[in-house]
């Protein structure tokens, strides 16, 4: 291996560095989500059953709408102003909606605390910052630390929530959340190293050629599929380990944890074979055809844990390539001058499609059972692989060199 095949010191601070950001902050998210609706159903405005439902939806959901509604701002204002002041920015509205929720004694209070949490939607900013600090041959697998940094997360959330709540309660959970998105502030500030210095171009892309792309929309189709085949399918998931696994919801975390360990194992020896014979497109396909593959698996050899641990590893998987390679290939495809921008769409559009998955995930299961759900999303990463194979094979390009918006590109 070359030099020039391996990430250099600085690109490798600048992307670890960035991935503890958002391991730091989803930390914190990801405990409170075991344990949240369960407490909220004592808290006051939230105790009569025929609203208590509703309130706990809204009161985990908010966070997702003020996310959605604020990327494209953020990532458009950090392509004027810079990266590093963005993400200060929103760490800081992070942690105080941290507190506020920690402190409160009513539904209604968390409610104005979890938005105002949302309200720190720096996600585009720091993928954008990490698209601006690698070369295109490696930042897939800058992304995929990322990646693997929020599953990693997820995972000790699932084991570490129960334990923490029985010792400092909800209360101090979210305050536990602040004191983490404080520290990442930190990391920011005194880790993460200088933003790369500005290309100015004569003729940059209008933010409207930047938003109607065609290669962007189509990336922007995929995050959006992704993400609503992930919700759709885990809302059915756990219900298949209860009745099928025999594994009861306390101990899921037992196939949770080494199956995404596991498949963080197993995805990057593919990335790091398909940038460097510049084949990421065919691993880009062959992702989104396992995906559909495990969808028909689930709804036809779901008979055991065995089979459910199985098709959850092949899940995460091919999820986490994908999830990897779409920030990464619409950073290339972006012009340099609106790359903020252009990922402020793309996380928007990931947050409608887990709102759109979880929605039509529970519709389907309500009306028609799991299986419905999985045929459902088969059909999607169906759909979503035809219009993927007019995808180009991604140039690479000198660092902050633009792929100008229209620019052809060879297969």
């Amino acid at each position: 291996m070359t030099a020039a095949d391996r990430m250099s010191p600085l690109e490798i601070r600048a992307s670890v560095s960035l991935a503890s950001i958002f391991a730091l902050r989803m930390l914190g998210l990801f405990l409170i989500l075991p344990v949240f609706a369960v407490h909220a159903r004592g808290l006051a405005g939230a105790q009569d059953a025929a609203t208590s439902a509703t309130l706990v939806g809204i009161a985990l959901g908010i966070y997702g709408l003020t996310q959605g509604i604020l990327q494209i701002p953020y990532g458009l204002l950090s392509d004027r102003y810079g990266r590093k002041p963005l993400i200060v920015i929103g760490l800081v509205l992070f942690a105080i909606g941290s507190f506020v929720a920690a402190a409160a004694d009513d539904i209604w209070v968390t409610i104005v605390g979890r938005a105002i949490q949302g309200a720190g939607a720096i996600s585009a900013a720091v993928t954008a910052f990490i698209a601006d600090a690698t070369r295109d041959e490696h930042r897939t697998k800058a992304m995929a630390m990322v990646g693997a940094s929020i599953g990693l997360t997820f995972a000790l959330s699932l084991v570490g929530a129960p334990p923490l709540y029985a010792a400092i309660g909800m209360g101090g959970l979210f305050a536990l959340t602040g004191v983490l998105a404080i520290a990442a502030i930190g990391v920011v500030l005194w880790i993460v190293p200088p933003a790369p210095p500005k290309i100015h171009h004569e003729d940059p892309a209008h933010w409207l050629d930047v938003v109607l792309h065609p290669e962007l929309l189509r990336l922007n189709v995929g995050i959006f599929v992704l993400h609503a085949v992930q919700m759709a399918t885990f809302v059915v998931v756990p219900v298949l380990l209860v009745e099928h696994g025999g594994l009861p919801l306390a101990q899921h975390w037992q196939v949770y944890l080494p199956v995404v360990l596991a498949s963080f194992a197993l995805m990057m020896p593919p990335i790091v074979a398909a940038e460097r014979r510049a084949r990421m497109r065919a691993l880009f396909l062959g992702a989104i055809a396992l995906l559909a593959v495990v969808q028909l698996g689930y709804a036809w050899f779901a008979p055991s844990l065995a089979w459910l641990a199985l098709w959850l590893l092949l899940f995460f998987v091919a999820f986490n390539i994908l999830e990897a390679s779409l920030p990464s290939l619409t950073s290339r495809v972006a012009p340099a001058s609106h790359k903020g921008l252009a990922l402020g769409v793309y996380n928007t559009t990931q947050a409608i499609g887990l709102f759109a998955g979880g929605a039509l995930g529970g519709w389907l299961a309500a009306r028609a059972g799991s299986t419905s759900v999985f045929y459902a999303a088969a059909a999607l990463l169906a759909a979503w692989w035809l219009l993927a194979t007019g995808m180009r094979e991604p140039p690479r390009r000198a660092r902050g060199e633009p792929l100008a918006v229209g620019e052809a590109t060879p297969r």
